[in-house]
């Protein structure tokens, strides 16, 4: 497994996918500018919209998506792994799918993944997200290789549940992957300890590209794009809200001399729970 270089881009998505599909080819070539063959674009690349008709009517298949058709043409161009961390895709069904897409240096799509968990809070200040009404989660954990590494996929609130990521440090991911639109009030309060964190359990790198700042819709994004060694410490950072490349070095090698450290996915041990007279719940994603 070789050394390369990862590049997290950092975008402030508005409402048309046809801007924000300018913004994503000036920024990949950026990264790709400075050496990165493998580039992450944060949660929702295409559009962020929160007005239901409006997002309706933007989005479209997979097959007739300008997200998907740049980003197709870009890593083909500029031969390297792109990962749109995700973009609004109509379904067959005609449910919408929180989806990303990584295309290789050919311009192939080697995996998509729908994100799993769903954004269903109510935050300080009135601020409620119910993204259940408008898409359709995934039900499958994603890991595939990418530049002699395997890459675990993930998007946004995912984070909040570390069992997707053991289970996919478990299926061999020495890289796990964030990209996301966190709200300015959570990220301050949980971005870089949760990241830090998932690296840290897992002995893996983390990449998160992240959306940033004002958005046309109103929303207000943290931005802090993050790349994680697999020893918790953070090697690049975004330390702002405005679009940008941050750039860092990936070396597997580390995530493997990270586990033999701390071998804890080798340790883990299968256990019940006593909680007296309440009935326990078997928990998602608990070993069988």
């Amino acid at each position: 497994m070789g050394v390369f270089k990862a590049a997290a881009v950092q975008m402030r998505s508005g409402e048309s996918p046809e801007r924000n599909a300018v913004d994503l080819e000036r920024l990949v070539r950026e990264a790709a500018g400075q050496g990165a063959t493998y580039i992450q674009t944060p949660e929702m690349t295409g559009a962020l919209i929160r007005d239901k008709q409006a997002r309706a009517a933007s989005f479209t298949s997979e097959d007739k998506d300008i997200i998907v058709a740049t980003a197709r043409g870009l890593a083909r161009e500029l031969g390297v792994f792109l990962h749109i961390g995700s973009t609004a895709i109509l379904r067959a069904d005609g449910k919408l799918a929180n989806r990303a897409l990584l295309f290789g240096p050919d311009g192939a799509t080697l995996a998509t993944y729908d994100k799993i968990h769903m954004f269903d809070v109510d935050l300080d200040n009135g601020e409620s997200w119910r993204e259940s009404s408008a898409y359709e989660p995934g039900t499958e954990a994603v890991v595939t290789g990418v530049a002699g590494a395997r890459l675990g996929f993930a998007v946004c609130y995912d984070l909040r549940f570390p069992q997707l990521f053991r289970a996919e440090a478990l299926a061999g991911a020495d890289i796990l992957t964030v990209p996301a639109a966190f709200t300015r009030q959570t990220g301050e309060a949980h971005w870089h300890v949760l990241l830090r964190a998932r690296a840290i359990e897992n002995g893996a790198f983390v990449v998160a590209a992240a959306q940033g700042g004002l958005h046309e819709d109103g929303r207000e994004t943290y931005g802090h794009s993050l790349i994680v060694d697999p020893w918790g410490r953070v090697i690049a950072e975004a330390a702002h809200d405005e679009p940008a490349v941050i750039v860092a070095e990936i070396d597997p090698a580390q995530s493997l001399a990270a586990r033999k450290k701390i071998p804890n996915l080798k340790n883990a041990r299968e256990f019940d729970i006593n909680a007296g007279e309440v009935d326990a719940p078997r928990l998602r994603g608990a070993a069988s």
